[in-house]
């Protein structure tokens, strides 16, 4: 099987199955008994869903310019698997009766800052306001591979999030979204590793 069947399916595979629990009522009689959401469940679906917004924002100022064919699709990629993943997200934080909105304090519920978590705006992986408006003044291969920096940085900060999630999450479909997530941004990490070998170079 080829890397690139194999990050198919396993985004389809995150996208199908993850998607099996969306509008299961919390109290449902049918849900099984170890389906009852945990602070990790919450605290990763939010901190994922806004951790995930960004990463739209810089595909949105990518697309359509000149940035480069590669870039074009790994960002249409990215656009349509994370839009994808933050409704399943904001559904699942709506059933549960949580908030959707942006938290102010992220990643306490994996053991960050002993328990208390950090601002949002120091989560890993994320630009700074400075670098997002670089991105979008740069252009051409310039801002192709400013686009593949920032949003390998952005990967491995998702990764460290998920991976962490697919072990203490209690929701059998957290679990499985978040272990897909991680296999799946790995993928495109070596894929973006090389690009900024060759074509971004």
């Amino acid at each position: 099987m080829t890397q690139r069947r194999r990050f198919l399916q396993l985004t389809g595979a995150a996208i199908v199955g993850a998607a099996a629990g969306i509008g299961s009522p919390i109290g449902d009689p049918s849900a099984a008994a170890g389906e009852t959401p945990s602070d990790a469940d919450v605290g990763f679906c939010s901190d994922m869903t806004a951790h995930h917004v960004q990463a739209l924002v810089m595909c949105q100022r990518v697309l359509g310019r000149d940035a480069g064919d590669a870039v074009q699709a790994a960002a249409t990629e990215v656009l349509t698997n994370q839009a994808m993943e933050v409704g399943q997200m904001r559904a699942w934080l709506a059933d549960w009766g949580e908030s959707t909105a942006a938290p102010e304090m992220v990643m306490g519920w994996m053991g960050m800052n002993d328990g208390a978590g950090i601002a949002l705006a120091m989560m890993p992986g994320l630009a700074s306001d400075a670098e997002l408006q670089q991105l979008s003044l740069a252009s051409g291969l310039d801002q192709g591979r400013l686009w593949i920096e920032l949003m390998r940085a952005h990967h491995v900060g998702g990764v460290a999030m998920a991976t962490a999630a697919a072990e203490l999450a209690a929701t059998e479909k957290v679990r499985r979204l978040a272990a897909a997530q991680a296999e799946v941004q790995t993928y495109e990490i070596s894929q973006y590793d090389y690009l900024l070998a060759t074509t971004y170079a």
